[in-house]
């Protein structure tokens, strides 16, 4: 693993052994750091109540402007929202009521009568959201398509009789449907092209499944070609790659890290960060979302104080964050995160799963986008599922943290091997973005999808809706906020031909339910120019322009190389 000039060994001092995959370190303070930077002075020409606009300083992390922003909620909006809420909540109460005294004619969210004597699937308070809210916009999730799920697809149309509970399908196809939902980054989600026609040839050859398991006779040609493409595409000594993108974390974090070690994972990691956290058995602290001085004082803390009872130094210590956060639109503050890991010889845990392939000048991540060392993360981790349109994930880094995965992780040693065709299909994009194709088609949808980005982001905007995150991130989250928005902002955009995603509690704060587009290179402008009308139409039906257009300059503090003095004690 990669280790700062400070954490190496000194000559003639013997290396302790490699132990889960990485290097064991004491986390001991070497040296006494402070703060040495000019306060960020508040502009006075600006009101209180705006949009918070991040706007890092890339004088010295940063080679370009790193700016995100999150328009706070206004204050009507936020009450109306509770009060929302809690009117749906009473009325939830008293269906229950009803329920129970067999008023209320729809009973499927009880237990059935001859279950009663058993013990119950369900708390009744725990489902009460289930049963009450989330049933009555059911119909917005889990919609069927007929076709790829390219820029446009087709969908199945449904019918409910009994609230959501059920659906019926009516044998009627909705053709054209643009797809702002799914995370085709690249547009690789096709059936025709060298993707398709590869992965047609493989399958021929090797056929569907490989019924084994890579240790035993499941380990193919392909695999190993694929996965030096991947260590190849990262720039890294090697990698590995698994069938299921989720288990790619929750099943290698408990092979990294253990009781005696701490993780220190942001506030909205993906669910499966937090699975494979909790399954490791460390300890686990949780730093602010993209905020660097609360992950820096997690950091101080952990190091002074160390384990509790005993204040050992922690055997490790892993940063866990993402590249792209997939419900929040934010790019990770990489430069910042690796300077801090760097100073207090923490180790560090990247999830590329949405920014693989969508972001950069060559498509090849967060770490691209940035320009920095790959060797500066030391575990890479991705998936395949979305901007090369097959399945699974991966994990890159030093050879040795490989070969340690290899017996030592559960994905690896138990899972089934890769489908043949799915390996094929991410070799074949994967040379494609690299140009190793003998095309540019690769380069230009890397480029195209940037300018879709900037376009669709802009444009929303100036229309006057609230959206979260980079603008550069090609997930865009518009804020819809009221629970009655989030049914209708859906509905009405598939009757206008518009696919699209909607989010509520609790995959959101329970006042921000969002609509999130994912934007992609297989989209034309027309495509996009005819969503945003659309968007817009729907906006001021339901009333969604909530921007006020105001920007307040960030209260975080600049960023830089130059923070920390270094003084001996």
């Amino acid at each position: 693993m990669t280790e700062s000039p400070a954490a190496k060994p000194a000559e003639g001092e013997a290396r302790q052994p490699v132990k889960n995959g990485l290097k064991p370190e004491r986390n001991g303070l070497v040296k006494t750091l402070h703060r040495c930077y000019e306060p960020q002075h508040k502009r006075h020409d600006q009101p209180e109540e705006e949009e918070v606009h991040l706007a890092s300083c890339y004088g010295g992390l940063y080679g370009r402007p790193f700016i995100e922003s999150f328009e706070e909620t206004p204050m009507l909006v936020a009450v109306l929202t509770y009060m929302g809420y809690g009117i749906l909540t009473i009325f939830g109460y008293l269906r229950d009521f009803l329920r129970h005294w067999q008023i209320e004619k729809c009973s499927i969210a009880r237990e059935k009568e001859n279950q009663k004597d058993f013990v119950p699937l369900y708390q009744d308070f725990e489902n009460f959201y289930t049963r009450n809210l989330y049933m009555r916009i059911r119909d917005n999730w889990n919609r069927p398509i007929c076709s790829v799920p390219g820029a446009k697809m087709d969908l199945m149309e449904r019918t409910s009789r009994d609230y959501n509970w059920t659906f019926e399908y009516t044998d009627r196809v909705v053709q054209d449907v643009i797809n702002l939902g799914s995370y085709n980054y690249l547009g690789f989600a096709e059936n025709t092209g060298p993707c398709a026609d590869s992965a047609c040839e493989v399958t021929m050859k090797y056929g569907v499944g490989v019924t084994s398991t890579r240790q035993e006779i499941g380990n193919l040609d392909r695999h190993e070609e694929m996965e030096k493409l991947v260590a190849k595409f990262l720039g890294v000594e090697s990698a590995m790659a698994f069938g299921m993108g989720f288990a790619t974390n929750s099943m290698n974090i408990p092979a990294l890290a253990g009781k005696g070690c701490l993780i220190l994972s942001d506030e909205l990691n993906h669910a499966s960060l937090v699975l494979g956290a909790r399954l490791s058995g460390s300890t686990i602290r949780v730093f602010k979302h993209n905020n660097m001085q609360s992950l820096e004082k997690l950091l101080r803390e952990a190091i002074v104080h160390g384990q509790p009872r005993t204040h050992r130094p922690w055997k490790k210590i892993l940063i866990v964050v993402e590249g792209i956060y997939s419900m929040e639109g934010s790019i990770v503050r990489l430069p910042e995160v690796i300077a801090l890991k760097k100073r207090y010889r923490a180790y560090l845990y990247l999830d590329e799963a949405h920014s693989i392939g969508a972001l950069g000048p060559k498509g090849r991540g967060v770490v691209d986008y940035f320009g920095l060392d790959p060797c500066d993360v030391d575990v890479m981790m991705g998936t395949f599922t979305k901007s090369f349109g097959a399945a699974g994930g991966y994990i890159a880094g030093k050879r040795e943290l490989i070969e340690y995965l290899r017996s030592h992780s559960h994905s690896a040693v138990y899972a089934t091997s890769m489908s043949p065709p799915v390996v094929e299909q991410i070799i074949t994009s994967m040379k494609c973005i690299m140009g190793e194709d003998g095309t540019t088609i690769g380069c230009k949808r890397v480029r195209q999808l940037a300018d879709n980005t900037v376009y669709f982001r802009k444009r929303l905007r100036e229309m006057g809706f609230i959206t979260y995150g980079n603008n550069d991130s090609p997930v865009v989250p518009m804020m819809l906020y009221m629970p009655a928005k989030i049914g209708a902002f859906g509905r009405e955009m598939l009757k206008r031909n518009i696919g699209v995603v909607v989010v509520g509690f609790p995959a959101t704060p329970i006042i921000e339910s969002r609509a999130r587009f994912c934007i992609s290179a297989a989209h034309t402008k027309d495509m996009l120019d005819r969503a945003l009308s659309v968007i817009s139409e729907v906006g001021d039906l339901l009333q969604l322009k909530y921007s006020r257009h105001r920007i307040q300059p960030s209260p975080a503090r600049p960023f830089d190389d130059n923070v920390y003095e270094d003084i001996d004690d």
